[in-house]
């Protein structure tokens, strides 16, 4: 079995002694070194990642928040010159806290740990599944936010703000309740509406995704959202009424 991960360290030093370390390990492949958490999102982005050896103390965003904003995570070992953040780390459900400098004894232990981590998560995923009757717990709740890139910042979105989304190509727009203008980021409309609860959002359009509890008014294949007029497919717009409820 083979752990694809990813070193996020801003100094190049750092990243320079996990590449050295990663290549002794012989269940892991290094996919790319980062300088940032904005080039680690990039990465999880375009590659399927299983492990993660992050940085903390990083110019623009610490690891711990990088880390808190993702919403499918992959096992995280945090590398740091700092001890302080031990505490916050253990309510993030890490795999191993490293500080530097780490012996390639200590890197060693922490990489088998996650091995183990990721050889039970995965025999937990492909196991018949089981009808569960109990019921359903906050964990199994939709995020209430997440995190786009926005010219080299991070910036949060809270969902339930989110009055639609228009798709522009490469990029998207994100039209929010709480300001007047759409951020405009690069993304795919399918990778956005991974991010959102399919009982709240529906893409209506090959370029619209509406909050269905923003709707104020519908009318032929065209509905209302404060100033926006926007198209409904025909193809959608059964489907549309069906999750609002409606019947002819």
């Amino acid at each position: 079995m083979t752990l694809r991960c990813i070193a996020v360290d801003d100094e190049s030093m750092g990243r320079k002694l996990l590449e050295e370390n990663i290549k002794q390990i012989p269940f892991l492949e290094l996919v790319r070194t980062c300088k940032n958490p904005f080039e680690a999102m990039q990465a999880l982005q375009e590659e399927k990642i299983d492990l993660m050896f992050l940085d903390i103390q990083m110019p623009g965003m610490l690891g711990t928040k990088f880390l808190q904003s993702l919403r499918e995570k992959p096992l995280v070992i945090f590398v740091t010159a700092y001890a302080n953040y031990a505490v916050e780390s253990y309510d993030l459900d890490v795999v191993d806290y490293l500080m530097k400098p780490v012996s390639l004894e200590r890197f060693t232990k922490a990489t088998y740990k996650a091995l183990e981590i990721y050889t039970k998560n995965h025999m937990a995923a492909t196991a018949p599944a089981t009808v569960s009757t109990e019921p359903a717990t906050k964990a199994d709740e939709f995020p209430e936010f997440f995190f786009i890139n926005v010219e080299y910042s991070l910036v949060k979105i809270v969902i339930k703000d989110i009055t639609h989304i228009e798709g522009l190509k490469d990029y998207i727009k994100i039209f929010l309740t709480t300001q007047t203008k759409p951020i405009l980021t690069k993304s795919t409309m399918k990778a956005i509406e991974e991010k959102l609860p399919s009982k709240q959002f529906m893409r209506i359009h090959k370029s619209f995704i509406v909050n269905t509890d923003k709707i104020e008014s519908i009318r032929g294949q065209r509905i209302k959202i404060g100033i926006h007029d926007i198209p409904v497919s025909e193809s959608s717009i059964d489907e549309l009424l069906k999750l609002l409820n409606y019947s002819k």
